[in-house]
């Protein structure tokens, strides 16, 4: 008899301390909401429970607290949701329980709680090493809070991962390799470097378009990405994703893999998204932005979200975009609804323009590619 199906749970924690001029995520701030607070957590709840009913017996391979800035929930709230998760399904022998967290001072605090929570692998919202670039991102901790959270999370967690944000207004190529080499000296597993990207209708957009914010023109963001390949490659990190590099696979976040390999997951609070195999066909759901909303459709209708069915090409060009991202891409099998195969002219053309790896299996891009990736999807999608 075979194990039931693998699923991933998404938990969306929406507050956050002060908002940042470059997200463009589903985020609120968080303003002694103690009340709303409570009464989300029992959505949070109740949601999962009712998803339950949609996807049966299901292996559970992770949980990750995002947002938002989940550090800031009540650890009592995160053991009661990492409880119910586990009731519901059945956890894998080696589940991991991630969650994101800022390195303010005040939150650095709650590692031990969250820790005994449940949680094993912090991602750790450093996004730099200096102050000046600190405070034009918008961020309320300095390079000193950043270090002594790595410091701390390292003890309290087995698992750590350190994001960083580069392409920053200002920064050079020799800026961003001593930044990597403090980063590196401090022992994190696993490193998270994004790219600085411009999202419509945020605060940076803004700037942009009065003039007073100028980012790295393409040519010196290609350059901090190669500098970003070289420095981790050589301290013995995988750039398993084109943001993600991990020290051996163990190391690799277990629920990002959920999304880059087309596993089912299921997604709770205001905003998350969640894809599930149902009878009749994959499903995309989309849970109510708004805190009430999703809070009263839990309420009245006993989930917080609605569903489409994609279609299969729907379907298809989702995979192809997500796994694209990892190093071992996508099975040509599953790429059917789009047409792609191997003999195909503009896949040969991209395998040997050095875009596309040359493998009569999988769909894999290049170094090259991962440098250039939504052409090169966009591309293959049309």
């Amino acid at each position: 008899m075979s194990d039931p199906a693998p699923l991933g749970v998404y938990v969306h924690w929406p507050y956050c301390a002060r908002i940042c001029p470059y997200c463009d995520f589903n985020v609120v701030r968080d303003r002694g909401r103690t009340a709303e607070q409570a009464a989300l957590a029992d959505a949070i709840v109740a949601d999962l429970v009712a998803q339950r009913d949609l996807t049966g017996e299901r292996t559970l391979l992770s949980i990750f607290f995002g947002g938002g800035t989940p550090s800031l929930m009540d650890p009592v709230q995160v053991a009661r949701v990492i409880e119910t998760a586990k009731r519901l399904w059945s956890p894998a022998a080696d589940i991991e329980i991630s969650l994101e967290a800022n390195p303010t001072d005040a939150e650095a605090d709650r590692f031990a709680a969250l820790a005994e929570a449940g949680v094993q692998r912090l991602s750790l919202g450093v996004q730099a090493l200096d102050d000046d670039s600190l405070k034009a991102l918008g961020r309320n901790h300095d390079a000193g809070a950043a270090r002594r959270a790595i410091a701390a999370a390292a003890k309290a967690f087995p698992r750590l991962s350190v994001d960083l944000i580069y392409a920053r207004p200002g920064q050079t190529d020799a800026a961003w390799r001593a930044e990597l080499a403090q980063v590196l000296a401090m022992g994190p597993e696993h490193v998270s470097p994004y790219q600085l990207t411009i999202e419509a209708g945020t605060a940076f957009d803004r700037a942009v378009g009065r003039g007073t914010l100028k980012v790295p023109d393409e040519d010196l963001a290609a350059t901090l990405f190669e500098t970003t390949q070289e420095i981790l490659e050589a301290a013995g990190f995988d750039a398993y994703e084109v943001s993600n590099h991990a020290r051996g696979e163990a190391a690799r976040s277990r629920h990002n893999l959920v999304y880059w390999r087309g596993v089912d997951y299921v997604g709770v609070g205001p905003g998350a998204h969640g894809r599930l195999a149902l009878p009749e066909g994959r499903a995309a759901t989309t849970a109510h932005r708004a805190i009430a909303d999703y809070v009263a459709a839990v309420a009245t209708t006993g989930v917080g979200f609605e569903r489409e069915i994609l279609t299969r090409q729907e379907a298809a060009e989702e995979r192809l975009v997500l796994g694209l991202r990892i190093d071992d891409g996508v099975a040509f099998a599953e790429m059917a609804p789009l047409g792609l195969t191997p003999d195909l002219p503009k896949v040969r053309d991209l395998v040997e323009a050095g875009l596309l790896a040359a493998d009569p299996n999988r769909l894999r891009a290049t170094r090259g590619g991962r440098l250039v990736l939504d052409r090169l999807t966009g591309v293959l999608a049309t």
